[in-house]
């Protein structure tokens, strides 16, 4: 069940004293995204200058989780936990207030929600009292011009979506639709999504002004953070591509990546298979134009970061040099990456 300022939340009214089962996710994102309360939080949160996450000895201990990724984290062993990069995708924390654990993930797509949350409430334990919950990002891009996405590299689960709709909509009637289903509490801390996360630039395009964040594990503290290639931890790359393959791996359906385990305070990788025939495709992809890699392989072409084309590039490259899943995940097992006392990771297997 979802609450906002102690109180159980209705699609009529935010601040009701009562909820309503059968709500749908529509009229619960009207309901929270008129509610005073939350407004304010958002307008708090964008205010809040963003904050830099670098990496090496001098570096906070971190946790970082891609796109379709989760984590569970002690904070006991990990000072931040976040994560960036959000254009129409929406980014969770959960945190049991009682014992200080943290799960994040940064969702992508309606189908891997209710699975997702699943996975995500697993180590944070039952509790009586109400976990605080934050979602932040999906832009409002109901007036995007691209209305469906072609490079199912990138966006293999994206899909057609309806132009008026977009994509960041959708995911965040999912996202409070389950949570509501749930009969354990779960206390909305922040709603910055939708409008109550978009600007325009000066070319009159719709943009995330909330593109990251971190929270603060001892204090639960979430602040506006981007993050250096090196302090988003081990494997970029291929972490990144087991986005894109992931939907054709049958062990992944509508579930959230697993790449951090809590108990050992490591990374560890799990599996994902891919067809000889990604390699065939990555070539063609990457013999299109940079403008036409961002029309063709994002779901907010005008919104993406400046590496975004050249980070597709990258996984390209990779894929046409390593066409044979097991040369990455030999036997279908995890890399694991163990933390170094330097702050840095290193590989293990």
């Amino acid at each position: 069940m979802l609450l906002v300022d102690g109180e159980p939340v209705t699609s009529s009214s935010a601040l009701s004293g009562s909820s309503r089962t059968g709500s749908s996710g529509r009229e619960l994102v009207a309901a929270l995204m008129g509610n005073p309360g939350l407004c304010a939080a958002s307008e708090r949160l964008r205010a809040t200058p963003e904050r830099r996450i670098s990496s090496g000895p001098e570096g906070p201990r971190n946790v970082y989780v891609f796109q379709r990724e989760y984590a569970t984290v002690d904070p006991a062993r990990v000072e931040l936990v976040g994560t960036d990069e959000m254009t129409t995708c929406v980014g969770v924390i959960i945190r049991n207030n009682k014992t200080g654990m943290i799960s994040i993930s940064h969702m992508d797509f309606p189908k891997i929600v209710e699975g997702g949350f699943k996975q995500m409430l697993e180590l944070l334990g039952a509790d009586n009292a109400p976990f605080d919950v934050h979602l932040i990002g999906a832009f409002d891009d109901s007036s995007t011009k691209i209305e469906f996405i072609t490079c199912w590299v990138v966006h293999s689960s994206g899909g057609k979506r309806n132009k008026q709709e977009g994509y960041s909509h959708p995911l965040c009637c999912k996202i409070v639709e389950v949570l509501h289903k749930y009969e354990q509490q779960f206390h909305l801390r922040s709603f910055c999504v939708l409008g109550n996360n978009t600007m325009t630039d000066s070319y009159g395009n719709a943009r995330p002004i909330v593109g990251g964040f971190v929270m603060q594990t001892s204090s639960g503290v979430v602040t506006p953070a981007s993050f250096e290639m090196a302090s988003r931890c081990p494997d970029e790359i291929v972490r990144r591509i087991r986005v894109s393959v992931s939907s054709y791996d049958p062990n992944w359906k509508a579930k959230l990546l697993e790449t951090y385990d809590t108990h050992a305070d490591i990374f560890q990788i799990a599996p994902t298979r891919w067809m000889p025939d990604w390699a065939e495709i990555a070539f063609s992809l990457n013999e299109l134009s940079d403008s036409e890699v961002l029309l063709q392989c994002s779901t907010s072409p005008a919104a993406e970061p400046p590496h975004f084309v050249e980070t597709d590039r990258r996984k390209w490259k990779y894929l046409m040099e390593n066409p044979d899943w097991e040369d990455t995940f030999p036997k279908y097992s995890p890399r694991v990456f163990h933390r170094t006392n330097d702050g840095s990771w290193s590989r293990q297997s």
